[in-house]
């Protein structure tokens, strides 16, 4: 069974203006109640989140959209992997006047004018995953269920830094397969993990956007590999599983040793081919912030909201670092995805 989820709020309204924004900030036409029986039934979200071609967003939306479908919420759904596409759907779905509007951001900057259109009609804003800018993260009208991106990158580095010291080592070479580079959920993980790498031997000699894509990662592997030789870098990390996994193949592919006596590889957003890796010996660790305890907590959220409830505006959902040590703790939790 998935361990039990837990709560860290980071943020809450001031008491007498934050009550007047949040009553302006309900469900449309609810005055804080949605019609006063407790209920989300025949309210309607905006649902611009990633798009089905991405794993962990075709593992979220599987179960988000449904869930709220059954409690009665109607949702346009506008997902996208097209930074551009979102913003355009973001700013039809203010002309709707929807009760809400949820969006995981692709280009964080980008949005900011878009969310700031939409608190100004009224329209309350619900982020998840990644933070929004902070032009706008402060606003009353702005709520956000967020990962914890920060603890996500820390645990990678170490992963590689306890992996390349098993192995005696005190300097080495380490490449990064990141996330889309506009997003902050990208740019926090790169914070964790280069703050946790400063002032050790291991140097991150390669830096390349893998835009979320399993494919693109093997791609951009392939070419590291090729440049830097077989014995030319010591470790790496893929920004999610289905991104570590590619390079795995790639350096098997290029005749490169991988698990405890070979490269360090470690990833992020469990997935079940990242926790088959870890029982493999070949990908040293993760960490969760798995799609579907996202996407539950998500669940609960938008519903509290749409019923008229007071959730904290700001909620970060903890994530724990998996090797091979505590695999067996995580793996049902991990192979939902």
């Amino acid at each position: 069974m998935a361990r039990p989820l837990r709560r860290r709020v980071l943020a809450s309204f001031a008491a007498a203006t934050g009550l007047a924004l949040l009553a302006a900030c309900s469900p449309s036409g609810t005055d804080g109640d949605s019609g006063g029986d407790g209920s989300a039934d025949g309210t309607t979200i905006a649902f611009i989140g990633y798009g089905d071609v991405n794993p962990w967003g075709a593992a979220f939306n599987a179960v988000y959209r449904p869930a709220l479908e059954a409690e009665g919420v109607s949702i346009t759904d506008s997902s996208s992997m097209d930074a551009g596409a979102q913003v355009q759907a973001f700013n039809q779905a203010i002309s709707e006047q929807p009760d809400a509007i949820v969006v995981a951001l692709l280009d964080t900057a980008a949005m900011v004018a878009p969310i700031q259109k939409a608190v100004q009609a009224g329209i309350p804003v619900i982020v998840y995953d990644g933070p929004p800018d902070p032009a706008v993260a402060d606003d009353p009208g702005v709520r956000q269920v967020l990962s914890d991106s920060e603890a996500l990158g820390r645990f990678a580095a170490e992963n590689i830094i306890e992996g390349l010291e098993a192995q005696g080592k005190t300097e080495g070479t380490v490449v990064v397969i990141k996330g889309t580079a506009s997003m902050l959920v990208t740019q926090d993980r790169l914070t964790g993990f280069y703050d946790t790498l400063e002032g050790t031997g291991f140097e991150v000699i390669a830096e390349e956007d893998g835009n979320w894509d399993p494919t693109l990662s093997g791609t951009i592997a392939t070419s590291l590999f090729a440049k830097y030789g077989a014995d030319g870098i010591d470790a790496a990390y893929g920004m999610a599983d289905y991104m570590a996994v590619p390079i795995i193949e790639a350096a098997k592919q290029a005749g490169v040793a991988v698990g405890a006596d070979g490269l360090i590889v470690t990833g992020s957003n469990c997935f079940a081919t990242g926790i088959q890796a870890i029982e493999a010996g070949e990908l040293y660790g993760t960490a969760t912030e798995d799609p579907i305890t996202i996407a539950n907590e998500m669940v609960e959220y938008t519903l509290a909201f749409l019923r008229g409830e007071d959730p904290e505006r700001v909620v970060i959902v903890p994530s724990d670092r998996i090797t091979s040590a505590n695999v067996g703790d995580f793996a049902e939790q991990c192979t939902f995805s």
